[in-house]
């Protein structure tokens, strides 16, 4: 047994981070449960007396909320302690560092006078008195700042502050520069800038610039402490120096221009602004880093004569690329999503110029830009002299640092291909702010895309301080909107807003990591900004109980809309608005019971509940008949059980219903999808729900794939069947939304639902499919990694053989479908059913269902189908020649005469004459022959 790691707030050792709630959660690596004892002891650098020490207490959770008042530019020592009833000990240490918390800068924030210059430089220097014990540099710049001394990058994070409403908070990043200031030699300090978010031109219609301010400034306090016990603070203020930079132009869309032929002008005093300090915060954002490079796959020769470099991955990032290039060599390198024709394409990113501008110096060295991002897979190079060789190019691939906690297999590699697609949609959206997509001129933290994704991106990444972050971001614009949430935080100016799905983030995304982490912190930082939510939409709402006469996207980018112009589909808007109204009032009510606010959980349970009653009076029957007969409404109904349990059977079977009419295809957009194959799979019909996935025509998951995807795109058919792009326009092939497919994957594919917050305790029920006869994954819950593969086997009786890793401090209660009257062994042990409880440990499971996974065919089976199986032709020509009438006329299997049985077309066509003997042999070959599809994954015994 050992502690394997301790986070603070959900992250490694943070340094410099808001730390107003801090948790200190620690995982247990354990082969088997034991009662233990935890204690936590904090220190700061005397480790005599401790800051904060709790009583030993029984290990009933793996966290400890600490109430300790912490002071500023601290470091706190945390040592996680257990031990057991034989009074051995497990320990772990960890630490952590306050920023400047509340404490005032004494820097200046400091400015070039001339605002229209594209990189400013900004220099000051600085001698040690002493050997240096410890130093610290607490900066940020706008826009984008880079920080460096004598010539080395300080830190290895990049776009930073990150991005935020400037105007009412800017974050502060806290560097450790100990090593940087060994020796006694003066050294020089460097920042450089560049326009970024703060000062770019962002938004739609060829943007906006200047939207937070026109000039580069910087503000930095750098606090040396010398061994001998003395300590110095140097500032930026008047005596630091200003220049312009060689980036001649650099902006989020527009991209970079740097002349390395440039060298920095002359050196004049910089000036000091009075500009507001009181918005300076210690950092909320994660880290944006190089997480992994990509090399290059092939640089090809396309049609049109252009050299394009294929990094084989769509990605979030920049090009990075050894310079071999004489002095004054212009180097033009464009980038782009996908080739069009086997040309370089780059159409879809409308006025976003997306391109990299170098001029050589003739110095053999790695260049890369420094203030934008690119969206890509192919990059179009211009102007080289040399030859391009594949090990001169890298892809630096750039996202918020977060851990990847989730990963499912199958034996199906489309499927697979898909979900790291989804993965990687996520990596290169997640850059600060949960982008809607990275390439094109638009890259804003659209709320509607991460509400619906937010618990797939919970699965797959550790983003609980990523989404507290974000959830700031959202308030911050509400109180600035009267309780409105906007389209995208921050708002980059824009005040549009105010829709269900993408308004009720405010709600749904501090709920859902309650959900997935167990920790309060964001329901008690957006609290207020929740309620405020719930009440602009009665306030603003034309009907009292249901949400109508405002703005709504509607169900986005679905399928069933009348009008094929507009991509709000079918499904009425005000009955999903109303529907999230409820839910989102409810989630208030839910919220003010956890954080003890009595008063306000009875309030919003019982506007909860009007708002439920008058959606039922206005939409469904006594019977349970949704007035709106579309895929997303019968989904969202079930979802949110507007239905009482008793009438929800019919809700499910009218859904079926609307699929068959749709021939088992989606019609769903942002809204439906996320759930249409939750609610199918809970209410009994996951066959369906695993067809609709497993679907490869469009519009489907594996359409994409099909279609040579490595993410996942904004239309189900952004790219059309013959390769070329959708002229509908708005074609983001990085756009992770339709990836929520995912949370339905680790619910029921692999089997992992959530049962209390923070997957103390869990619930491990797969739902088997003979198309997915083996899956294998896990999840890196906060208590560790639970882990689950099965295989549905080749034998006669298809037993299922399970392997189940479970962490410590968790309780997984195991429910096996087709498991009542079956014999279950866990480790070798009999089981009278397969419902039980299993604590820490690695399990063998293995049953025979009551009832077989491969299906068969079947008396009613279609001519059609038993054509498209050459086996099952077979078979059936030893018994009868029927089949020749199909041979001599092929157009009859497509016509109607196909989708009938043989039995059928032996009463109907009395030139088709099967004896009863010759057709019950037939229907018996049919009975004991497994479908083509699962027949495929199977080896026939």
């Amino acid at each position: 047994m050992k502690i394997s790691s301790i986070l603070i707030n959900h992250m490694t050792e943070p340094v410099g981070f808001q730390l107003d709630d801090l948790r200190i959660e620690f995982i247990v690596d354990a082969d088997h449960f034991i009662e233990l004892n935890k204690q936590v002891t904090i220190w700061t650098n005397d480790y005599n007396q401790p800051v904060y020490q709790s009583e030993k207490q029984p290990f009933e959770n793996n966290y400890f909320d600490v109430p300790l008042k912490m002071s500023p530019r601290t470091r706190y020592h945390v040592e996680i302690s257990l031990s057991d009833a034989d009074n051995n000990h497990f320990s772990k240490t960890s630490f952590f560092e306050t920023g400047k918390m509340d404490e005032a800068f004494q820097a200046d924030w400091i400015a070039h006078p001339d605002k229209t210059i594209q990189n400013t430089l900004f220099k000051g220097s600085f001698t040690p008195k002493a050997k240096v014990a410890s130093a610290r540099l607490y900066a940020t710049g706008l826009g984008i700042y880079e920080a460096s001394i004598d010539g080395e990058k300080v830190g290895d994070e990049y776009l930073t502050p990150g991005v935020t409403a400037y105007d009412q908070w800017v974050q502060v990043q806290t560097y450790d520069v100990t090593e940087a200031f060994q020796g006694t030699n003066s050294h020089e300090l460097l920042f450089t800038t560049g326009d970024g978010w703060y000062k770019g031109t962002l938004g739609f219609d060829g943007g906006q610039a200047n939207i937070y301010g026109d000039q580069h400034c910087v503000i930095a306090e750098y606090h040396v402490n010398y061994t001998d016990g003395t300590s110095e603070i140097i500032t930026t203020d008047d005596s630091w120096l200003t220049t312009s930079g060689n980036v001649t132009k650099s902006e989020i869309y527009y991209g970079e221009d740097l002349d390395d032929t440039k060298t920095p002008g002359d050196w004049q005093a910089a000036i000091v602004l009075n500009k507001e300090k009181s918005l300076l915060q210690d950092r909320l954002s994660l880290p944006i880093k190089i997480m992994e490079r990509l090399s290059v796959q092939e640089i090809l020769e396309t049609p049109a004569g252009e050299q394009v470099l294929d990094f084989g991955q769509n990605q979030t990032g920049w090009l990075e690329f050894y310079n071999r290039e004489p002095k004054g060599t212009k180097l033009v390198f464009q980038m782009g999503e996908i080739l069009q024709k086997d040309n370089f394409y780059r159409e879809n990113l409308r006025e976003a110029r997306a391109a990299f501008v170098y001029i050589s110096d003739g110095e053999e060295k790695w260049v890369r830009p420094h203030f934008t991002f690119y969206g890509y897979r192919y990059v179009k190079v211009e102007g080289n002299t040399q030859s391009l060789m594949k090990d001169d190019f890298q892809a630096a691939v750039i996202y918020s640092e977060m851990a990847t906690t989730g990963k499912i297999e199958t034996t199906n590699q489309k499927v697979n291909r898909l979900f790291e697609n989804i993965l990687w949609g996520q990596k290169g959206n997640f850059l600060d702010i949960p982008t809607d997509c990275p390439q094109r001129d638009e890259r804003l933290g659209w709320t509607g895309d991460a509400e619906v994704f937010s618990k797939t991106a919970a699965l797959n990444m550790n983003v609980f301080p990523f989404f507290k972050k974000y959830a700031k971001d959202i308030a911050v614009e509400q109180e600035l909107h009267d309780g409105m949430v906007p389209m995208y935080a921050p708002a980059m100016g824009n005040s549009d807003g105010g829709a269900a799905v993408w308004g009720d983030a405010a709600t749904i995304i501090p709920w859902n990591m309650y959900q997935s982490y167990g920790d309060p912190a964001i329901l008690r930082q957006n609290y207020p900004a929740m309620k405020a939510w719930v009440e602009w939409i009665k306030k603003n709402s034309h009907t009292n109980d249901l949400w109508t006469g405002t703005f709504q996207f509607g169900d986005w980018l679905a399928l069933d809309g009348e009008n094929p112009a507009l991509p709000t589909g079918k499904t009425e808007e005000d009955f999903i608005a109303s529907v999230y109204y409820y839910y989102s009032s409810t989630i208030v009510a839910d919220t003010s019971e956890i954080l003890n606010l009595p008063k306000d959980a009875a309030h919003y349970h019982e506007q909860a509940q009007q708002i439920k009653a008058a959606i039922v009076k206005e939409y469904i029957t006594g019977n349970g008949r949704l007035a709106i007969d579309t895929q997303t409404a019968y989904a969202i109904a079930l979802y949110f059980e507007l239905v009482p349990e008793s009438q929800r059977l019919r809700v499910v079977k009218d859904l079926v219903a609307r699929l068959k009419k749709d021939n088992d295809h989606l019609k769903t957009g942002f809204v439906g999808t996320p759930f249409i194959c939750q609610v199918l799979s809970q209410y009994g019909y996951h066959k369906l729900a695993a067809k609709i996935f497993l679907l490869e025509d469009f519009p489907s998951w594996l359409y994409a794939v099909n279609l040579g995807a490595t993410t996942v795109w904004e239309r189900w058919n952004s790219v059309l069947p013959d390769g070329s792009m959708n002229p509908e326009g708005m074609n983001s092939l990085n756009h992770y939304s339709f990836g929520a497919i995912m949370e339905w994957a680790y619910n029921y594919l692999l089997g992992i639902q959530n049962t209390k917050p923070g997957y103390q305790e869990m619930t491990f029920a797969p739902l088997f499919d003979y198309r997915l006869k083996q899956v294998s994954g896990h999840f890196d819950t906060p208590y560790g990694r639970i882990a689950a593969d099965y295989q549905i086997e080749a034998d006669k009786e298809h037993t299922i053989n399970i392997h189940l890793k479970v962490p410590f401090g968790t309780t997984l209660n195991v429910e096996l479908p087709r498991s009542e009257n079956a014999s279950v062994t866990v480790n070798g042990e009999l089981k009278t059913n397969g419902h039980f409880s299993l604590s820490c440990g690695t399990y063998a499971i293995s049953y025979i269902p009551s009832e077989d996974y491969v299906e068969h065919y079947h008396s009613e089976t279609t001519a059609a189908e038993i054509m498209a199986d050459a086996l099952l032709v077979e078979k059936i020509d030893a018994i009868d020649p029927v089949l020749n009438f199909f041979r001599a006329d092929p157009g009859a299997v497509q016509g109607g005469l196909g989708t009938m049985s043989l039995t059928k077309l032996n009463t109907l066509l009395p030139f088709i004459q099967i004896s009863p003997e010759k057709l019950a042999q037939i229907n018996e070959v049919l009975a004991s022959t497994p479908i083509l599809s699962e027949r495929e994954e199977v080896s026939l015994v």
